[in-house]
């Protein structure tokens, strides 16, 4: 591809940038035009879940865009069939069997706190507005999830924009916002959730919102095992929804079918994005009860939709997806090759700058710092997280930038799940180099 044709593409991340060129995509590579293999160690932005090129999705696209190229939401086509039929049968947790698809993980967000608010105002209170959630956390780029996130980064320039909702401390251990250790704790960070609750008035409280396993603002933030539990007691307690997040997280990614499965906790709301279709195209999709949506029926309320919510190929994409998914058993191999991948990165947990490696599955975060006794980061302007993603590609391999706050420097591992031993050992092994080169550059500059 010519260069500067290229460059007309780029306004992101600034005019006059070059973008990296992707001619194809196979398996768990990505191939530049000039026949460069580069391994995708985050599968695109942790999407990727089947690998890529897979020939049955793309016939099962093209035979629905026969059949059905555009059609409403609202109506039935055979693949939105299909596709709701298979969520509930072999993938929702048991109650959250009401489904409603979106076009992508922004909306999706947006779309569950609609569903909160519409439901609290169709039962007949009105005056839950609110929706809390947590600092080092991403919901998604309207400005309605913005303001449920705690991305100060990507909230900075719609500041006065946003809701002012209160935020709970994110559960990062690693550096424990209220001063703590793990477990004297008695996990804190839960009971500050049920101090905001009550600070605001739980009855001004829709809804509740957090990431079962953290994306990556912080890198795969992983919480102790009783905080959901925990969490799911103190909504139900004061009648505030429990939203899980789960556009990264869910669909097999963490290791089980979602990161709530772990604990064991239903929530009132579950939001799917990103592996629901495994980026073979655009779709998102709010799960919830019969419960929730009995308000909104009662009253002759809908929940508006997106005009491409629900596209008929997507869907088509998305159950041909989940069935190789069930098929080639991926989900147990995303927790095999996540266990065999944290093993892989073991030597990385002594090195002078990783401060932590965390996450469930094929959902890994590895935090780095100038300082590991002290987690002293390294300074902004070093930019070491993009350095290491940088020394990656010269390693033929490409890792996903994270991090925010505290968690400053963050590199995610998200590959697909179909990823061998061999792929595995690369990731390790490049990994390793990039920081190190990375590290060298940021501290000769």
């Amino acid at each position: 591809m010519d260069p500067e044709r290229a460059q007309s593409y780029a306004f992101v991340p600034r005019p006059g940038a070059v973008p990296l060129t992707i001619e194809r995509a196979e398996g768990c590579y990505l191939f530049t035009p000039d026949g460069t293999r580069i391994l995708d160690a985050a599968g695109g932005a942790v999407v990727v879940n089947i690998g890529h090129g897979r020939r049955e999705v793309a016939e099962a696209v093209a035979a629905e865009l026969e059949r059905a190229t555009y059609v409403v939401p609202v109506f039935a086509t055979e693949s939105r069939l299909e596709l709701l039929e298979r969520l509930r049968r072999e993938w929702l947790p048991d109650g959250l069997d009401r489904v409603y698809l979106t076009s992508g993980g922004s909306e999706s967000v947006d779309a569950a706190i609609r569903l909160a608010r519409q439901h609290h105002v169709a039962a007949g209170r009105p005056e839950r507005t609110k929706i809390i959630g947590r600092d080092l956390s991403y919901h998604g780029t309207t400005v309605t999830t913005l303001s449920a996130g705690g991305h100060p980064k990507r909230r900075a320039a719609f500041g006065p924009m946003l809701t002012d909702w209160p935020k709970a401390p994110a559960c990062y251990c690693l550096r424990c916002p209220l001063g703590k250790r793990y477990p004297s704790c008695a996990v804190a960070c839960a009971d500050d959730v049920e101090r905001i609750f009550e600070e605001e008035g739980p009855e001004t409280v829709a809804a509740f919102i957090a990431e079962p396993v953290g994306g990556s603002t912080a890198g795969a933030l992983d919480p102790p095992p009783e905080y959901w539990p925990r969490l799911a007691e103190i909504c139900r307690a004061h009648g505030v929804l429990l939203i899980a997040d789960e556009v990264m997280s869910g669909f097999g990614r963490t290791g089980k079918k979602f990161g709530v499965d772990h604990w064991g906790v239903v929530p009132d709301i579950l939001v799917g994005g990103k592996g629901l279709a495994g980026g073979y195209a655009p779709l998102g999709g709010v799960f919830t009860s019969d419960e929730i949506v009995a308000p909104l029926a009662a009253a002759g309320e809908d929940l508006m939709f997106y005009t491409f919510g629900a596209h008929p190929a997507a869907c088509a994409a998305s159950n041909k997806v989940l069935e190789i998914m069930e098929r080639e058993d991926l989900v147990r191999r995303a927790a095999e090759q996540g266990e065999a991948l944290r093993k892989r990165l073991a030597p990385l947990e002594d090195h002078p700058h990783v401060a932590e490696i965390r996450g469930r599955g094929l959902l890994l975060g590895i935090e780095l710092v100038k300082d590991r006794d002290t987690l002293e980061p390294f300074p902004p302007e070093a930019n070491l997280t993009n350095k290491v993603v940088g020394a990656g590609f010269a390693e033929g391999v490409f890792f996903y930038p994270g991090g925010s706050g505290p968690a400053q420097d963050v590199i995610v591992l998200g590959p697909p799940f179909v990823i061998g031993d061999e792929e595995i050992d690369k990731i390790a092994s490049a990994l390793c180099t990039a920081i190190d080169s990375a590290v060298e550059r940021a501290s000769s500059a």
